[in-house]
């Protein structure tokens, strides 16, 4: 099993190279302006930001990380930086000056950090790192799940999720080998990054950085995927000419993994309930040189599973699920997502495992998969499955993939369908 090595203090990874060597107003208002949208008008934090950054294209790199990576950090640690101030909801200055001290930032004298006292700041914190829904900053009811479903486990996988997530390549196989991809970003942009043996088709950024402006992405040589989510296609065990269902296959990331693992031979039918995410898939695959093999669909009836009854080799369900596994790239979700929404999609899993392997051959090989690491979404749900159809399938393998590894948390099973 790989492990990476987590550096355990908040925004340390950033602090010394994208920080201003002092605060300037306006970038200061940008990151207060995202928060108001993030929190009050409910935005989801990666749009917020893609959006300021494109309405200020002037801005230059160094600013422009500090504006995303200070957002996305204040909103990891929102209940702490609240906790630690004192802050009444919507001071997002309060937030912003609490972040300021706690990486060390010299507070301008601006009549909205007049208030902030450091000492009980400090005082506070004492107090606070004794209490881990507060010094890891999430709400009572997702500490009370976690502990209940993961146990001891608990602490260490919510101290990874806190920890911001790596940016990972997929090397587009089908354009370029690994190595040679490898090459080309040091020798032609001055990107450095690290392979591991576990992810054959991964590369891991050394440093944070804005990716998609770079000619190689432009030429489809690679996807930003995480190193975890690569491992799903090849579960699948998709060979060359056979004929694959993507069932919940979204924007296509693990579609265009497996046209790469299929060599861009046979057939994938990709399916989902929305048209704007099967139109993102198509320019995607367009750009991966995959477009093909990739028939995109969208799933406005329940007659599209039924003409496709015992017609796959293959079939992938990437079900929806809470997003658990991730928040380490999606650190708004904490604040977002609730306990009624987590039953909502466990029972939403249930109907999909109920109806789509009714497209899978006999003998045919499914994989069930998450982005969550909560059993009740993940092993308990494959256990129902097989007992509601007990005799039909057979369970090959699962696979949990922890964020204390050092990537983002999945889970997959394998499973046979009998005949």
């Amino acid at each position: 099993m790989w492990k990476v090595e987590r550096n355990r203090s908040i925004s340390s990874t950033f602090r010394s190279k994208y920080h201003p060597l002092r605060l300037y107003r306006n970038l200061s208002e940008a990151v207060v302006e995202n928060l108001h949208q993030i929190f009050v008008e409910n935005r989801y934090a990666d749009k917020v930001i893609e959006k300021v950054l494109k309405k200020n294209p002037k801005w230059g790199a160094r600013d422009r990380r500090f504006i995303a990576e200070t957002t996305y950090d204040i909103v990891r640690w929102y209940r702490l930086f609240t906790e630690l101030t004192n802050a009444p909801e919507g001071d997002y200055w309060t937030l912003f000056g609490a972040w300021c001290m706690w990486n060390k930032v010299d507070l301008p004298d601006w009549e909205e950090f007049r208030k902030l006292d450091k000492p009980k700041f400090y005082e506070r914190y004492d107090k606070a790192k004794h209490k881990l829904r507060v010094s890891e900053s999430i709400p009572d009811w997702l500490d009370e799940v976690g502990a209940s479903e993961l146990g001891a486990g608990w602490e260490e996988e919510i101290h990874a999720l806190n920890e911001p997530a790596k940016v990972v390549l997929r090397v587009n196989t089908q354009k370029i080998s690994r190595q040679e991809l490898q090459r080309v970003l040091i020798e032609e942009e001055g990107i450095e990054t690290e392979s591991l043996s576990e992810f054959p088709d991964a590369l891991i950024l050394s440093e944070r950085q804005n990716i998609f402006t770079r000619q190689q992405f432009k030429d489809g040589l690679f996807e930003v995927q995480d190193a975890g989510s690569q491992l799903i296609s090849a579960f699948l065990q998709a060979k060359p000419g056979m004929r694959v269902i993507d069932a919940c296959a979204g924007g296509g990331g693990k579609t265009l993994h497996l046209a790469a693992l299929m060599q861009n031979k046979g057939r994938i039918i990709a399916l989902d309930t929305e048209e704007w995410k099967l139109d993102e898939l198509k320019k995607r695959a367009r750009r991966a040189g995959a477009s093909d093999i990739i028939e995109a669909r969208v799933i406005d009836s329940s007659k599209v599973i039924k003409r496709l009854e015992k017609s796959a080799d293959r079939l992938l369900l990437d079900v929806p699920c809470s997003g658990l596994g991730v928040l380490k790239r999606n650190p708004d979700a904490k604040w977002k997502l609730s306990l009624d929404f987590i039953e909502e999609v466990k029972s939403k899993q249930q109907e999909i495992l109920g109806t789509y392997p009714s497209m899978l051959k006999p003998g045919g090989i499914m994989v069930y998969a998450t982005c969550s690491i909560l059993p009740s979404e993940n092993e308990k749900q494959v256990k129902q499955f097989m007992q509601s159809n007990e005799g039909k399938f057979e369970l090959l393998e699962q696979r949990t993939l922890l964020p204390s590894a050092g990537f983002d948390g999945f889970y997959m099973a394998r499973v046979r369908k009998v005949g």
